[in-house]
């Protein structure tokens, strides 16, 4: 019978609990097309029409360490990598498939490079790992949800072996995990419909996994998708129980407990556009200031935010994304201690601001200047020592004006005759209490 273990689960957990901030990386033969990475299900692509891009696939500019200093200098702590997405395309040299990047024009093992530049920078190694292959032959074609051959019978499942299947799917996660050391994070997608747990072998994947990185986070998705908690939030964990929620595209409108009321790991796993691979049309970008805010949403419920970039064919990420990250990565630079081991506030922010917390002090998120002196309920007045402005730490005065004379117990902050915010994005203070 599996027994959780708490304190070995917390202690695996303290590194993504503190680093709050991720990059995705979606990178493919997908990025070639560049009308997504599920463009071989939308458009109902056979094998032979998505192989031209196989044949093609030479990413001229590729450069990891470009990629990896790119995440250090937005602030991000991490970063996960697509290893094989749905098409079954492997960006490494797995023994068991001839349709990996090796075999391309590029001739490179890029999971290696990535590896490799990815903890030059000090960051954590994620990989991402579909457990869906739709060029395999033993999985199922027709009537499967999202198969490409989904709606043509001709390809029917007679004589697909999905115990077959399951053998090369597990031989391939096995490589990632002996072949590339220590990888602190695997985020694997996903689960549906009857193809979920068991199904997967997952008792068994998730023991020979943990044997070969016994530090390594799962996410939760051998149970469901993006949608869908999993059995540790359930409160009766599995033994394949992901290790943290994953929310797609969206963030919880509060924070996430187990029936027993512990707080549940949770990550965010946004888009910068409408898209994960590239797409050359999706040009509808969430301005970075946007961005910021919802990192510091996700902070101030407990969860993480991993933001993903879809790299071009040539292996550049696209200009949208260099000035986005380059724009996080000045807010960071100067408010990042109110981010990075952060969590929720106990104290309930009301108007426009957040509320992030780290031991004796509390971070106020301002994204919108009040008239007068900035009130901030909540938090008793005799408990604060100090407040600084975070982005350069001079002193903020606490406001003891008569216009606020009615509310004797609410703590008030005087950020000056200037009604303009110092950062219209995110203005931090940092609040210093009392032990």
């Amino acid at each position: 019978m599996y027994q959780f273990d708490r304190a070995a689960y917390e202690k695996r957990m303290k590194w993504f609990t503190e680093a709050r901030f991720g990059m995705f990386i979606h990178y493919g033969l997908y990025s070639i097309p560049a009308r997504g990475e599920w463009v071989m299900s939308d458009e109902e692509m056979t094998d032979d029409e998505y192989r031209k891009y196989f044949d093609a696939f030479d990413p001229c500019d590729l450069d990891m360490r470009q990629w990896a200093k790119a995440a250090k200098d937005a602030g991000m702590k991490y970063m996960v990598m697509t290893a094989k997405h749905h098409d079954g395309f492997c960006l490494y040299d797995s023994k068991y498939t001839d349709f990996k990047s090796t075999n391309t024009a590029c001739h490179r093992d890029l999971v290696r490079e990535y590896v490799e530049a990815v903890r030059e920078q000090g960051l954590k190694v994620g990989l991402y790992f579909s457990l869906i292959d739709w060029r395999h032959p033993d999985f199922p074609h027709y009537k499967d949800r999202q198969h490409p051959m989904r709606n043509h019978p001709e390809c029917g499942n007679e004589g697909r072996d999905f115990d077959r299947y399951l053998k090369y799917m597990h031989a391939q996660v096995r490589e990632l995990m002996e072949n590339y050391g220590k990888i602190d994070l695997l985020w694997l997608d996903f689960s549906y419909d009857d193809l979920r747990g068991e199904a997967w072998k997952a008792t068994e994947l998730v023991s020979m996994i943990r044997s070969l990185q016994p530090d390594i986070i799962l996410n939760n998705r051998l149970e469901v998708s993006g949608e869908g908690f999993g059995s540790l939030a359930e409160g009766h964990p599995t033994p394949y129980h992901g290790d943290f929620i994953t929310p797609e595209q969206m963030i919880p409108p509060a924070g996430l407990k187990d029936p027993a009321g512990n707080s549940l790991v949770w990550e965010a796993c946004v888009t910068m556009n409408g898209h994960w691979g590239y797409c050359a049309q999706d040009h509808f970008f969430k301005p970075s200031s946007m961005l910021v805010r919802k990192l510091v949403e996700c902070v101030s419920k407990g969860g993480n935010m991993i933001l993903n970039v879809g790299p071009d064919a040539k292996g550049n990420f696209p200009k949208e994304s260099v000035r986005i990250l380059h724009e996080i990565g000045s807010f960071m630079r100067e408010n990042g201690d109110s981010i990075y081991g952060c969590g929720a506030c106990a104290a309930k922010p009301e108007g426009m601001y957040r509320l992030t917390r780290k031991g004796s002090r509390i971070y106020v998120h301002i994204f919108e200047n009040t008239i007068g002196p900035f009130p901030i309920p909540g938090i008793p007045k005799d408990k604060v020592k100090g407040v600084r402005l975070l982005r350069d730490g001079s002193g903020v005065k606490i406001s003891t004006s008569w216009v606020h004379s009615d509310y004797p117990d609410i703590l008030f902050a005087d950020l000056g005759p200037d009604p303009v915010l110092p950062d219209q994005t995110d203005t931090v203070l940092a609040l210093e209490l009392e032990a």
